[in-house]
Parts: C-alpha cells; structure tokens; sequence
C-alpha cells in the first residue's frame, strides 16, 4: 500500500513537473524572441553581421566605370549641430562632402549644370539628415548617414544621377 501511494505521488509530481516547465518554456518564449531582435539589431548596427540586407541593397546598386564618373565637391566645409544624445551635451560635426555623378545617367545632362545653384538645396538636405542623428549614431554609422544623404538628394532631383556621396573629411565634437 505504502510502494502504491507513494508511486501515486512521484507520478503526480512528475506531471506537476511537466505542467510548470512547458509553463516556463512559453513564457521565456517571446522574451528570448526580443532578446535575439535586440542582438540582430545591434550587431547589424555595428557591421558585425556578416549578410546584412541593407548592405546587400547598396552593394546590388549599378557599377559606374571609372571614365563615365565625375565628382562635384560642395566647396565649403559644414559645421553640423547635432542632436542631442545620451550625454545631454551639444554636440557637432564638421564635415566636407563630394558627390559622385554618372555620366551615362539619361538625366545627368539636365542636372549637372544645375548642381551650382542648387548647392544651398543640397546642403540643406546635409544638414537636416546630419542634425538628426546624435553623435553616437552619426560616429558608429557614417555609411548610414551617407545612405540617407543620397536618397535625400536623388528624392529632391527626382532622379539617380547622383549615385554616391563621399566625405572627404568628417571630424565630431
């Protein structure tokens, strides 16, 4: 009698056992799921992915030879004020930029001449894609602050002759 009630509670405590873990394993789920997002993005934002997608986007873009490019370097540097960041501190960003045009580009003969007087434009795009990051994004990030400097300013032209954007010199502070 004693061997049958006391099978009777190790197999209760074995369901009991059961229950709670699979209580466990589901509640830890969705946590985990956020954890390993968390850690994606993170390393993403770091460049340590190895198959980033952004980068397999930029790297899939048209390859310009070298003769049909021509580079329009904005003459000024920029001082740049950034937003502010963890610190609370004000923070800036010197920074000199070219753009790399395409020559073969359908619309690079109706915008090219135009690029002089439509520098102040083009450095407004500068300055309000800059200024929106704090120093810590715009320092561990620069290819991403490139990326949105160009799609700012293939948006205010409406067209891709303008294909790439170069800093020539950035400096924070």
């Amino acid at each position: 009698m004693k061997k049958n009630m006391l099978s009777v509670l190790i197999l209760g405590l074995l369901i009991v056992n059961v229950a709670l873990t699979g209580i466990l394993l589901f509640s830890t789920m969705g946590t985990t799921k956020k954890t390993n997002k968390l850690i994606d993005g993170i390393s993403t934002a770091l460049s340590l992915e190895i198959s980033d997608p952004a980068a397999s986007e930029e790297e899939s873009t048209t390859e310009v030879a070298m003769e049909d490019i021509e580079i329009y370097q904005i003459a000024d540097s920029m001082t740049i004020g950034l937003s502010k960041g963890a610190d609370g501190k004000a923070h800036y960003c010197i920074v000199s930029v070219s753009l790399t045009l395409n020559k073969q580009d359908p619309d690079y003969e109706k915008y090219q001449p135009t690029l002089n007087t439509n520098e102040d434009m083009i450095k407004d795009k500068i300055f309000q894609v800059v200024g929106s990051h704090p120093i810590e994004e715009a320092e561990s990030n620069q290819d991403g602050l490139r990326q949105e400097i160009l799609e700012a300013i293939q948006e205010m032209y409406g067209s891709k002759f303008v294909y790439n954007v170069v800093f020539r010199d950035i400096m924070f502070s």
